[in-house]
């Protein structure tokens, strides 16, 4: 059996074009030729211009919004390069869609990431190199290898740089909610500093309601740290009730995922958020735009991955 691929080809789809030259620059490769295309009635169209015949494949595609679309493009380039005869295959997904669809949360629910998949295996894809799942678990959905990257170590030193100066008596790293505590605990030990937790009540989808701070943030300077921002209601209240009920002087948040669906901008634009830093896992629309946002590369992490990956050593050392 072909362990992997006589050669490195990075491919991508209409999802991460930006993300996946920058890897394709970081490993000193041209990005594989390749057409990702609509026909007039919207089903997806993908042509390959070159061979790919034993190569070692990666395919860069978040499947962020539109999502269907993004998620139909990746199952089709994944069977062209099997269909093409690839040595290996590797599906690539800096964000990976569906990832909040895990579970049955109440009856007759579907789980929807174990579709998703399920899809991806049944394509062609012989492995999956993505970032900060929404539920570490959903490794399990999948019966090929997952190599599941992480965020913090990004994430951290650009505030670690930004606070040098200040003391872990002045910055007190923050979880939005209880499901995100591990998250925000390794980014605390990452900058020395204390941990809190926002204790909160979520009445129904997209609304959050915060009850209570768990750990002391007042006088001090705050990081909220999450997986993902979406309608940024959760990030938004937690930032208004550490400032009104902890006594925070500062907020700031950061997260791998800018979703920013809905009114994300406009809330985080009024709220007292001082600056936050997303990973470009996910491109911001031409109309998302804040002055208070600053985005992050993941280019040379994902490449460092790729040549693991395809050199046969551990992806481990990248979470260190």
């Amino acid at each position: 059996m072909n362990l992997h691929g006589k050669d490195i080809k990075i491919f991508t789809g209409n999802a991460n074009p930006n993300v996946a030259a920058s890897i394709a620059k970081n490993l000193g490769l041209p990005l594989g030729k390749s057409d990702v295309a609509s026909f007039s009635d919207g089903e997806s169209c993908v042509s390959i211009y070159e061979s790919v015949r034993g190569s070692d494949v990666f395919v860069v595609q978040s499947t962020c919004g539109p999502v269907n679309d993004h998620l139909m493009e990746l199952l089709i380039m994944i069977d062209a390069f099997k269909r093409a005869s690839a040595g290996r295959i590797t599906a690539v997904i800096p964000y990976f869609g569906y990832a909040r669809q895990d579970r049955k949360a109440k009856a007759r629910d579907p789980i929807s990431a174990k579709l998703v998949a399920d899809l991806i295996s049944a394509a062609g894809a012989d492995r999956v190199l993505t970032m900060d799942l929404h539920a570490p678990q959903i490794q399990g959905f999948f019966d090929i290898p997952v190599d599941h990257l992480q965020g913090v170590p990004i994430l951290a030193p650009y505030f670690i740089e930004k606070f040098g100066s200040c003391t872990k008596d002045e910055v007190v790293v923050v979880s939005p909610d209880l499901g995100s505590v591990t998250r925000a605990r390794k980014f605390a030990e990452r900058c020395d500093a204390p941990l809190a937790i926002i204790d909160k009540r979520r009445p129904k989808a997209n609304v959050s309601e915060v009850m209570n701070i768990i750990g002391d943030v007042n006088g001090k300077k705050v990081i909220l740290v999450d997986d993902l921002i979406d309608t940024a209601g959760t990030l938004c209240n937690g930032a208004a009730a550490l400032i009104e009920k902890g006594g925070a002087t500062e907020v700031y948040a950061c997260s791998t995922h800018g979703v920013l669906s809905g009114k994300a901008i406009e809330r985080i634009n009024e709220s007292p958020i001082k600056e936050l830093v997303l990973l470009d896992t996910i491109p911001l629309g031409e109309n998302v735009r804040s002055d208070k946002i600053t985005m992050l590369p993941v280019a040379p992490v994902f490449a460092e991955a790729i040549e693991r990956i395809y050199e046969d050593k551990p992806v481990s050392p990248l979470f260190i």
